[in-house]
Formats: C-alpha cells, sequence, structure tokens
C-alpha cells in the first residue's frame, strides 16, 4: 500500500504541467505531430479494419452502480414512416432521439473529468466545471485524435483468456509485454491494454464484467509517461484497480494521468477481435482513429475507435 507521501512524489515524476504553456488544455496529445500520423499509417499493411467499441443500448454496462445516475443509453423513436405531405406520393420519415451519459459504454474520460485538491490538467481551478459544464478542459479540446496505436495484450501474455480480478497491470507487467510482444511504445502512440475483462460484458454477464476487475495499478502511468505516449485506453470500466493501492486515495491512476499526465484515458473498449488478429501475424501496432464525439463543455466522449491494420 501506498502512502499518501510516496504518491505526491509519484505525482511530481509525472506532472506534466506548464509543459506546453500555462493555457494548454491538449495535454499529453501535443504529442501526436504529423510525424507520428505518417508513422501510424505505415503499420497498415492489410487493410483490416476493427471497430473496438461496444454497441449503445439499454443492455449496456452502465446500471448506477458504482457511480451514481449514470445510465445505459435511451433511444425511442421521434417519428415513425411519418408522410412529409399529405400527398399520396410524399416521402415518409423516421427519426430518433438518445439520451445518455457521454461516458456510459465506449468512451474517452476528458481531462475535466477528474480534479484533485482542487484543481485540475494544468493547474486549472476545479471550478471550471460547473452546472453549465467545462467551461476548460472540456473533451471538444482533444480535437482528432489519429495516431499510432499499440496493442498490449496482457491477458494473452499471461497465458489466459481473461485476467483475475483484481490482477494489478502494473509498470512492471506492461514492460514485460512490451518486450514480449517484440515493440516499443514511441512518443505519441495511443497505447491499448488488453486485459480480457470485456468477455463477460460480450456474454451478457454485466455484473461480472463490473467487479472484481484486473486493471491498471498505481505506477502504471509511469510507463506511459516514461515512453511518451499520448493516451491510453483498457477494457474494462474503471480504469485501474477498485480498490486502488495508495492510501485513502480512490483512483490514483485517475489522478496522475488525466490531472498530473494531462493524459485522456479510455474505458469500456472492446478488444478481442482486435487481439486475436495481432496475436496471430504478430503485429501489434495500427492506425488508429480515436476521435470523440465534440459535446461542447462534456467531462467525457463517446467514440467508436476503428484500428486499420
Amino acid at each position: 500500500m501506498l502512502s499518501i507521501a510516496e504518491f505526491d512524489d509519484l505525482a511530481k515524476q509525472v506532472t506534466n504541467w506548464n509543459r506546453w504553456g500555462a493555457d494548454d488544455q491538449l495535454g499529453t496529445l501535443n504529442l501526436i505531430t504529423p510525424e507520428v500520423v505518417r508513422r501510424g499509417t505505415a503499420s497498415v499493411v492489410t487493410g483490416e479494419t476493427f471497430s473496438l467499441s461496444m454497441s449503445l443500448s439499454l443492455k449496456g454496462p452502465q446500471d448506477g452502480t458504482g457511480v451514481p445516475g449514470r445510465i445505459n443509453p435511451v433511444r425511442t423513436m421521434l417519428a415513425v414512416n411519418r408522410p412529409m405531405s399529405e400527398h399520396p406520393d410524399a416521402c415518409a420519415y423516421s427519426d430518433d432521439i438518445v439520451v445518455t451519459p457521454t461516458q456510459a459504454a465506449t468512451h474517452w474520460d476528458a481531462l475535466s473529468h477528474c480534479s484533485h485538491r482542487g484543481v485540475m490538467y494544468n493547474g486549472i481551478p476545479a471550478g471550471a466545471v460547473d452546472d453549465s459544464g467545462a467551461r476548460r478542459l472540456g473533451i471538444e479540446a482533444a480535437g482528432t485524435v489519429v495516431s499510432r496505436g499499440i496493442l498490449l495484450d496482457v491477458a494473452r501474455h499471461q497465458g489466459v483468456d481473461r485476467l483475475p480480478g483484481r490482477f494489478p497491470v502494473t509498470r512492471a507487467v506492461l514492460e514485460a509485454v512490451e518486450e514480449a510482444q517484440g515493440v516499443r511504445v514511441e512518443e505519441g502512440d495511443i497505447v491499448l491494454v488488453r486485459t480480457g475483462q470485456v468477455g463477460y460484458f460480450l456474454e451478457g454477464d454485466v455484473p461480472r464484467y463490473r467487479r472484481p476487475v484486473p486493471a491498471l495499478d498505481y505506477d502504471a502511468p509511469l510507463f506511459f509517461h516514461e515512453r511518451r505516449a499520448a493516451a491510453a485506453a483498457i477494457d474494462n470500466m474503471p480504469m485501474e484497480l477498485l480498490p486502488g493501492n495508495v492510501d485513502g486515495l480512490m483512483l490514483p491512476v485517475h489522478v496522475l494521468c488525466l490531472v498530473m499526465m494531462g493524459m485522456i484515458q479510455g474505458q469500456n473498449w472492446v478488444l478481442e477481435d482486435l487481439a486475436a488478429a495481432c496475436a496471430e501475424d504478430r503485429r501489434y501496432t495500427f492506425l488508429l482513429n480515436a476521435t470523440p464525439e465534440r459535446f461542447l463543455h462534456s467531462t467525457g466522449g463517446l467514440v467508436n475507435p476503428v484500428a486499420v491494420r
């Protein structure tokens, strides 16, 4: 168990405050340069495409457990085969409406999603988020998110389909998977961490998907910081161990990634098909388009990430 004092030392090691200026709201996405994108396009060999998102429906993982108020997307009809006029040859149309949290299914956490000791990334006051939304660090600040993606398949490295509940994905584990796969995370890459946990969701077992969860431990952000990763995502709900291993602090990985590093993080990503393809030919890099929906002033962004191999 890490003490708060030890955690504060860790936070100092990974902080990016003022690295890109006092007004910066991009954080580590600044590391995605045109050269990085070209490196991503060079990863495309076969042209295979993989959607990494859950379907949006009432059968999603959000039932209000853990985060009160979160619901699964509610979709209903506004119009069903409604004629555009009274003419017998008139065109008819159908329309839908959706009510959803922006962190309902596959999503990015915006940098405004989390604060610590009254501040968010770059020292921006937590009060920049109020009832009107995130006046700073909203998901729209992320812009276009296209880079080289790298899959670190922790479950397959451990020789299992799914890691056991509460398996700690530490910095050392990520380094070992990287070495075993023969790939190295480089500056500007987006790291996808596979635990296999999403398999429970795909089988319809939402309670087992939610808890207990194998996830990132408190020192995993050191790996992302040292490799200068632009972002990271995982195939479970919380991203990190719950409860965590820092005394008295819930969500230490959120604090380190979002608040200190300025690195957006993704949850509920579906990596199974991509992982199978990567394991077959041992190519773990790909072009990744993971641009979030531009909900202005939102603390999260729904996304349908697409990997192109």
